[in-house]
């Protein structure tokens, strides 16, 4: 083979290379956004549940609690109807970002849709889930939201439900959600 011939087919090499290695980007890029909700910087119901199969196989295999959390947001037609549907996606942004910033890295949140949340906390148990609603809760009061310039009050009514042993993330959210409708039709 001559040197020239040799030369264009390393040349070859290389560029393919890089194709694959753009290719395999792109599809880590779209791997990963088919996880993530398009609006807030949680995860979607898909990547949530995800999530939730990898944390029960690790519960199941070493033997140690997860609890499992979920949010209806209280009053967030009322910011939607007030100030705008940008005001609302602004709204859920904000409750996403201060969820992400009070959980820990090995827990996840999750957009289910709608103004609807669940977060999910590995090495917890019921008690600690129930500590964190009441400390989620009391923060999103407190902070509320502000939207060009006027204050919006936010809340929810957290399910919180402990992992026993579920192998169904669907069965598992479905107890989660309905301990939230509990608590909402208490208040």
């Amino acid at each position: 083979m001559t040197d020239v011939a040799e030369d264009d087919l390393t040349a070859e090499i290389a560029r393919l290379r890089a194709e694959l290695d753009a290719w395999k980007a792109r599809a880590a890029a779209a791997e990963a956004a088919a996880d993530h909700d398009v609006l807030t910087p949680a995860l979607n119901r898909r990547g949530f549940v995800a999530a939730m199969q990898r944390t029960m196989a690790y519960c199941q295999r070493h033997d140690v609690p997860a609890v499992l959390l979920y949010l209806d947001m209280d009053g967030f037609k009322g910011v939607n109807d007030r100030l705008g549907h940008a005001a609302g996606d602004a709204a859920l942004v904000a409750v996403a970002k201060l969820f992400l910033a009070n959980l820990r890295e090995s827990d996840a949140v999750g957009r289910m849709g709608g103004d609807e949340f669940a977060l999910l906390m590995l090495n917890a148990g019921l008690d600690e889930g129930r500590a964190k609603a009441r400390q989620l809760s009391e923060a999103m009061t407190s902070e509320g939201f502000v939207w060009e310039g006027e204050r919006a009050p936010l809340g929810g009514s957290f399910g919180v439900r402990a992992w026993e042993g579920h192998t169904d993330p669907e069965v598992w959210l479905t107890e989660a959600d309905a301990a939230m409708w509990v608590r909402k039709k208490g208040r």
